[in-house]
């Protein structure tokens, strides 16, 4: 798999002068992912200079409404229902999200589908003329050569994921129409600072003068509200602004003050933390209805029709397998509620693998309640953890008497495979490169469950504030 690590990939290239030869003699879409790899030695390197260039030489001015989406977790599923909604009124739409669990084309969907090799290499090369001597990040570059390929589209509106933080991400090279910020919590702090304060502020980066920006996090940093007030961004919040509440056996109900009121079945995503998310999704939608109107119909089929992988995807068939790229001990929480949430059922396998630089301990004191035995195993990338790494945190929580190691997450998942029984659960978890090494063992084509049974695992609804 040609994939970037769990964020964005990037870095300043020293070997620019050398590696642009091979250019000429880049035949596919593995070729040009493996040289963007090399483009630069650093891991991460936030700036917008160098992006804000190339956009300059490509003329990339794009006129379509942009909805920018940044947060701590949350994003590919708010991305996705925007995404369907959108789709559903008839709007040709482009969709730009990282990483990617098995092919590089997931990042790049127009209309629905994800765009093809051919014309990935065709914006790459693109790019690679406008460049000239500008070193571009492994983001940077995928980042221009996708909103090149949605100005050549005819498109009526264009969603982008924030990589890494908001207000150095390249994304954000490009002004937003909405932006949308939909949690704030801790993760890539060597980046974004060590608090909620900083990290927020850098989300809230994405947030341009005189237009909305729509925050899903309940408890909003200060330095969020602050920005927004210092550049005059009109924003609505969670709680305050809108809502969810009224939760019934077939049906929530969405509530805002700008006065959108609907009764809807619930998304087919599963997790109550879902319906915040569709929220802030209908929300930003709201906020755009003089150029974007859409129905209460179109609302309720994309909610309906939005997948995404390895977001709580749960396998048909028992044992039941579970899939969740959770990496952070916000999504760990949100997991483990999910998993409450579910009837009660035999033993829980977790197949875990981390990235070093992540809060595994934080992660594992989220989920330990919630499983029975840990297959840990390491991941084949720079960044990734050792088994051996894993099972010291275990040991220091207290749980590596529960736990067994594997050479790979491929050969633990087997090994769950062929010892969970038909009452139990399979869970796999830890980074996008766990699900995805999982992901490739199954035999069988990868589908989608159905929306959880009416009124199961949904919790409380969050009425509008009294003010």
């Amino acid at each position: 798999m040609n994939s970037a690590p769990d964020t964005q990939d990037s870095g300043l290239s020293t070997q620019d002068s050398a590696l642009r030869t091979q250019d000429s003699a880049l035949n596919n879409l593995a070729e040009w992912l493996g040289y963007l790899e090399q483009l630069h030695p650093k891991a991460i390197d936030l700036s917008l200079d160098r992006v804000a260039e190339v956009k300059r030489r490509l003329s990339l001015s794009p006129s379509f409404p942009i909805i920018t989406v940044a947060g701590t977790n949350g994003k590919g599923s708010t991305c996705a229902m925007l995404e369907a909604v959108l789709l559903a009124a008839g709007y040709r739409v482009g969709l730009y999200t990282s990483p990617h669990l098995l092919r590089y084309n997931e990042r790049v969907r127009i209309n629905g589908a994800e765009v093809t090799d051919e014309a990935l290499c065709e914006a790459f090369a693109a790019v690679e003329q406008a460049r000239g001597d500008v070193s571009l990040t492994y983001f940077e570059f995928g980042t221009l050569a996708a909103v090149w390929l949605f100005a050549r589209a005819g498109l009526d509106a264009t969603i982008l994921e924030v990589g890494l933080g908001g207000r150095l991400d390249a994304v954000n090279a490009f002004d937003t129409d909405c932006a949308v910020l939909t949690s704030v919590d801790f993760d890539h702090m060597d980046y974004l600072g060590d608090s909620r304060l900083a990290i927020g502020y850098e989300k809230a980066g994405i947030f341009r003068a005189g237009r909305p920006a729509v925050c899903g996090e309940f408890d909003l940093p200060y330095s969020v509200l602050a920005h927004a007030e210092k550049i005059g961004a009109s924003l609505r919040r969670i709680g305050p602004d809108f809502g969810y509440d009224g939760l019934e056996p077939n049906q929530w109900r969405f509530a805002s003050v700008d006065g959108l009121r609907l009764s809807l079945p619930y998304p087919a995503l599963r997790g109550a933390y879902q319906l915040g998310n569709a929220s802030t999704c209908l929300a930003a939608l709201e906020q755009l209805r003089a150029r974007l109107p859409v129905t209460h119909d179109d609302i309720r089929r994309g909610l309906l029709e939005a997948v995404v992988p390895g977001r709580f995807q749960v396998l048909p068939g028992r044992p039941q397998r579970i899939f969740d790229v959770a990496h952070n001990p916000h999504a760990a929480r949100a997991l483990a509620e999910n998993l409450r949430a579910m009837p009660p059922a035999g033993k829980t396998f977790a197949v875990f693998a981390m990235l070093r630089d992540k809060d595994i301990a934080g992660v594992v004191r989220a989920m330990k309640e919630q499983v029975d035995l840990w297959l840990i195993a390491g991941i084949g990338q720079p960044r990734g953890a050792s088994a051996e790494e894993l099972l010291r945190v275990l040991e220091q929580e207290g749980w590596s008497q529960r736990a067994e190691a594997f050479p790979s997450v491929a050969e633990a998942y087997r090994h769950a495979c062929a010892k969970a029984t038909e009452d139990d659960k399979i869970l796999v978890f830890g980074s996008f490169y766990t699900v995805a090494e999982a992901m490739k063992s199954e035999q069988a084509p990868f589908t989608f469950a159905p929306s959880p049974l009416a009124g199961e695992g949904w919790g409380e609804g969050i009425s509008l504030a009294k003010e």
